[in-house]
């Protein structure tokens, strides 16, 4: 879709997305539970992983569970105003994610947003990269490569299943989301990545 063919609503809804992909569930949460400020915790990333660095499980849940929410309600705004509209909607979404305004354009890695993405977008999508994510999870115990591998695989099925659009545009988060975790892939390589589960000492 180029720009030029761009309607008012499918401005709107990109606007709406960024604006709705930007809220920091993670910092606001973890402010109101009186945690402090996020970003002076664990990785700083205000995603849910350093929310669970608190001690507190159900926050970093709901954190997960708010982050991945916004991103299929963006998209599902956008969808009463046509096909092309909910994708915008959801790019606005992530973008707002990952380069909030309110945070000097400082955001999350976005995987809760992608997975929420995909769920607005193309359902079965969603339970791909959950079962995806689940088995590498369960043979490697590394939360980061799980959801790497995850990422790379949903574009190719996207494809397969003629979804060649939107494959198009997680191609694009796939690409997006391996730069957010740059420091992770170089822990990975190193050895040096934390697994699930594993004690700190």
């Amino acid at each position: 879709m180029l720009a030029a063919d761009w309607s008012l609503y499918d401005l709107l809804t990109l606007g709406l997305g960024y604006l709705l992909g930007s809220i920091p569930f993670g910092l606001i949460l973890t402010k109101l539970a009186g945690h402090g400020d996020l970003r002076d915790i664990g990785s700083g990333n205000i995603g849910a992983t350093n929310v669970l660095r608190t001690g507190n499980k159900k926050l970093a849940a709901l954190t997960l569970l708010l982050d991945l929410l916004k991103g299929t309600a963006a998209v599902l705004i956008g969808a009463r105003f046509g096909p092309d509209a909910a994708i915008l909607g959801g790019l606005g979404a992530f973008l707002g994610h990952l380069f909030p305004v309110w945070l000097g354009f400082r955001g999350g890695k976005g995987v809760a947003t992608y997975i929420g993405i995909l769920l607005g977008l193309y359902w079965p999508g969603a339970i791909a990269f959950c079962a995806i994510w689940l088995v590498v999870a369960l043979v490697t115990r590394y939360s980061s490569l799980s959801a790497l591998a995850a990422s790379a695989a949903i574009p190719l099925i996207l494809v397969l299943v003629g979804k060649t659009q939107i494959a198009l545009l997680f191609l694009f988060f796939t690409v997006l989301l391996y730069w957010r975790h740059a420091d992770n892939i170089g822990r990975l390589l190193r050895g040096e990545e934390g697994r699930i589960g594993a004690k700190k000492t």
